[in-house]
């Protein structure tokens, strides 16, 4: 037979014998047949053919666009539009949009600065859904070969090599498509081994430390739960620690607005060490607050691998819990931060369950959501024992240069609170990674625990609170004071009439159905934030024109009460019928307050507490938490 040397000269080689697994050739030429042209290579290339492929070194980043190599003249396209990085070994590419140009891959549109996976069965369109490529991979085998030379003999060794390990670099090429995966899963009859099932099963054979060795030098109770995933409980030679089952494999799970990623090797513990990801187990390589790309991320402390296998030792399940808004705001793609977790874990090389919130909330830190799914059904069963947990995160609520070199204030005390919601010990990754003395921290300045639900509704006590007289009652209030809650309770059961611009659209609705209202004789509330003289002079001048006064309910709940009473509306739903408020609103409102006065024709102003009743006692459980940082 005839095959081409490193050179692309022919090389005759004469089969002299087969044996087992090994086949021994003997070579005609002085020429050694180079491994590199047995090799897998990447190529991106032009569908239209208009110039050669261009070979993607393994894991080299490469940038093009428009430029003589790719013949593309269109002054829409960037001489930086992409940036590919290949990884041969799994047949995908990386591809990150540089230019300002939207960047296609299969139906994923991308925008500057964002990445996405591409495969062999995926078109790359440049810029503007026009310059189409495809990947080819070239001088692909489905063996590995071992070529060693022995005066003028070849061996041949047939079965795939040991995968390396996965680098750093790696990371987003490690999130395979899981729903392909899925896919293929489907075409594997369970009965009937297929190919690539083969493939995967002497690549177990071969592998040096392989699972199934790893399986088999344990106790047949573990064997067991290695094979099928089972919840059998096992006990901890500690008498005082509840262990569970051992993960057999990765997997994510996503619940609603909750991502959970269980690590091969991942038991469950009674004892639980909780952390933070970023600030705590990682920072940024370019040392800027926020990272500047996926890659740019490092651990935070060289102690931290260490410190963390110790935890294992000891008996402690590993999890961490982070909160990722980005995720459900679209600047951040799931896959991209799941490849970043695994990316982490492999390089701390430890198993490690982890949770991720990825929007707003019950799952959102400060509140326990993450926690409580952790200890009702992501435990194997076994029970956590509060008293033997703690949790490390760096927003700790610490001032300006609360450390020696000068460092900023915590951005919030999310994780110092998440802690106390729990109620469980808590450190900063300072204080527990490097043995530093607890720094100052301030506590934010409401605490629903301190609420008193005996206490006045509202002030003077000598007022009545509904008249028997028409008038207009005005609330003023930030969004989520507690205005619609009380008016509704208080007011309208009494047959006061009821306008909120929510429900109207507009102002000039309110103002409509005010006039009419008073008009008919019928009192009327409205439920409004007006936080101006101009907004509730509306209200004051309808009821001077109809004769009737006018009366100001003004809401005291303080800016912090109101975010925390927007949260806790959020998680409940007991916000149904409410435009969805966030926190530039309610900073809107503060900015826009001036404190009503009689001056503007109010015949009375009350002053309204909130006070808070609740319908069981989960819903007051979750109300007690710390919800804002």
């Amino acid at each position: 037979m005839e095959l081409e040397d490193a050179y692309g000269a022919p090389t005759r080689i004469e089969l002299a014998a087969a044996s087992g697994s090994h086949t021994a050739f003997k070579v005609d030429c002085t020429q050694l047949v180079s491994v590199a042209c047995l090799e897998m290579k990447c190529f991106l290339e032009s569908v239209d053919k208009k110039h050669s492929p261009i070979e993607l070194t393994n894991g080299v980043a490469v940038i093009l666009g428009r430029s003589p190599q790719t013949c593309i003249a269109d002054r829409k396209c960037s001489k930086n539009q992409v940036e590919l990085v290949a990884n041969i070994e799994k047949r995908i590419v990386r591809v990150t949009q540089l230019g300002p140009n939207p960047t296609t891959v299969g139906e994923v549109h991308l925008k500057q600065g964002e990445s996405t996976l591409m495969n062999g069965d995926q078109t790359l369109y440049m810029v503007n859904s026009v310059y189409p490529y495809t990947l080819v991979f070239n001088n692909e085998s489905p063996h590995s070969f071992t070529l060693a030379a022995k005066g003028k003999t070849l061996i041949k060794k047939r079965g795939p090599a040991a995968s390396p390990k996965k680098t750093i670099t790696d990371f987003f090429v490690a999130a395979t498509s899981k729903s392909q995966q899925e896919e293929d899963d489907k075409l594997e009859p369970s009965n009937k081994r297929t190919k690539r099932q083969e493939s995967e099963l002497r690549a177990t054979d071969e592998r040096d430390g392989s699972d199934k060795e790893e399986i088999s030098s344990k106790p047949k109770e573990f064997q067991d739960m290695a094979a099928n995933g089972s919840n059998t409980k096992i006990s901890n030679e500690s008498p005082d620690t509840l262990t569970g089952g051992t993960c057999s494999k990765d997997s994510w799970e996503e619940h609603g607005k909750l991502l959970v990623f269980n690590k091969k090797g991942v038991r469950a513990f009674s004892k639980i060490a909780g952390f933070d990801i970023d600030g705590t187990i990682i920072t940024t390589k370019s040392g800027k607050v926020f990272p500047t790309n996926a890659d740019d991320w490092r651990v935070l402390y060289s102690e931290i691998p260490k410190k963390l296998k110790e935890l294992l030792k000891d008996g402690y399940k590993v999890v961490f819990l982070t909160n990722q808004m980005g995720i459900s705001r679209g600047k951040l793609r799931p896959e991209v931060f799941k490849a970043k977790v695994e990316a982490i874990l492999d390089q701390l090389d430890i198993p490690v369950q982890v949770f991720v919130a990825t929007g707003m909330g019950i799952y959102r830190k400060p509140v326990t959501g993450m926690w409580d799914y952790l200890c009702e059904k992501a435990n194997d069963g076994i029970k956590v024992q509060k008293e033997d947990c703690i949790y490390v995160g760096d927003a700790a609520g610490r001032p300006a240069n609360w450390a020696p070199d000068r460092k900023k204030k915590d951005f919030s005390c999310s994780d110092r609170l998440f802690a106390l919601n729990i109620g469980i010990q808590f450190y900063t990754p300072e204080e527990f990674f490097l043995g530093w003395k607890k720094a100052l921290f301030q506590f934010p300045t409401f605490d629903p625990k301190k609420l008193d639900p005996n206490g006045p509704l509202y002030e003077p006590s000598s007022a009545s609170l509904v008249l028997s007289s028409t008038e207009v009652v005005v609330t003023v209030g930030f969004p989520g004071a507690g205005k619609s809650t009380f008016i509704k309770e208080h007011l309208v059961p009494k047959g006061y009439a009821y306008a909120n611009r929510d429900t109207l659209g507009t102002w000039q609705k309110c103002v409509a159905a005010c006039e009419e209202a008073v008009k008919n004789g019928k009192s009327i509330v409205i439920d409004n934030t007006n936080p101006d003289v101009e907004s509730r002079g509306r209200y004051i001048s309808c009821a001077k024109k109809a004769g009737v006064p006018a009366r100001c309910f003004l809401f005291t709940a303080t800016i912090e009460q109101a975010k925390h009473n927007n949260r806790f509306r959020e998680m409940t739903y007991t916000g149904k019928g409410h435009v969805s408020v966030n926190d530039m609103v309610i900073n809107s409102y503060k900015s826009k307050y001036v404190t009503p006065s009689l001056n503007e024709g109010f015949s009375e102003i009350l002053k309204i507490y909130f006070v808070p009743s609740f319908k069981n006692p989960e819903l007051k459980s979750l109300y007690l938490q710390f919800s804002e940082g």
